[in-house]
């Protein structure tokens, strides 16, 4: 029997490193003994942070509501090298010659980011080509034929800097690839860049911090 509690719930789950998005959405599945389960907004695997699950068919109704929120971030630079998926799940290739950047010139970089912008998004990605998503055609060597999308940064911040590494504090539109945007930092830099970590703090109103582990989700309900 499904306890009343679980039905047409928004959980905020603190997704660890390691599981898929649907991997969250199963297990929730099979906890609750609920079948309509979704999740608003993915996190690839390599990504924690925020993420909501919609418990029950009224809930999942709402899922493109949260999916067109604002998001925010976290996000761990590497600098020198590049990425053929534009983080640390690719092949790496080090940049020759790449020159460390000043403080101030990676600040000065970070601030021409602020604003709306047409990003290009990564090869391996879910965008669909003539139906195929651009990660199929990536994986057999096929350079996909993407489009830019506009997108806002709202605000981004530099938490830490040593090279090769830097964390940032990103809030930005929907839409927007983190990963992405590492990569044009690099780019514009010189010296080359892909995303080594993420976690998602936010999405709209809600936050990590009122996020609950998985496991707390039980048939009875949500243990806090």
């Amino acid at each position: 029997m499904i306890s009343k509690a679980l039905n047409n719930r928004i959980v905020l789950i603190n997704k660890e490193v390691g599981p898929t998005s649907h991997d969250i959405v199963v297990r929730v599945r099979k906890m609750t003994g609920v079948k309509r389960v979704g999740h608003a907004g993915t996190l690839d695997p390599f990504a924690e942070g925020l993420l909501i699950v919609l418990i029950g068919r009224e809930s999942t109704k709402r899922q493109s509501e949260f999916l067109h929120m604002d998001k925010g971030y976290e996000a761990v630079l590497h600098f020198g090298a590049s990425s053929t998926t534009d983080d640390c799940t690719g092949d790496i290739t080090p940049a020759k010659g790449a020159t460390p950047p000043s403080q101030e010139e990676l600040e000065s970089v970070l601030h021409s980011c602020i604003g709306e912008h047409e990003q290009l998004p990564p090869a391996f990605s879910a965008k669909k080509i003539k139906g195929k998503k651009a990660y199929e055609l990536a994986r057999k060597g096929i350079t996909p034929e993407l489009s830019r999308k506009k997108i806002t940064i709202h605000s981004i911040d530099l938490l830490n800097y040593s090279w090769p590494l830097a964390t940032i504090r990103v809030h930005v539109s929907s839409g927007t690839y983190i990963r992405a945007l590492a990569r044009d930092i690099g780019t514009t830099l010189s010296c080359g860049a892909y995303l080594e970590k993420l976690k998602r703090t936010s999405i709209g109103p809600y936050k990590l911090e009122d996020a609950i582990n998985v496991l707390s989700i039980t048939k009875d309900g949500v243990s806090l």
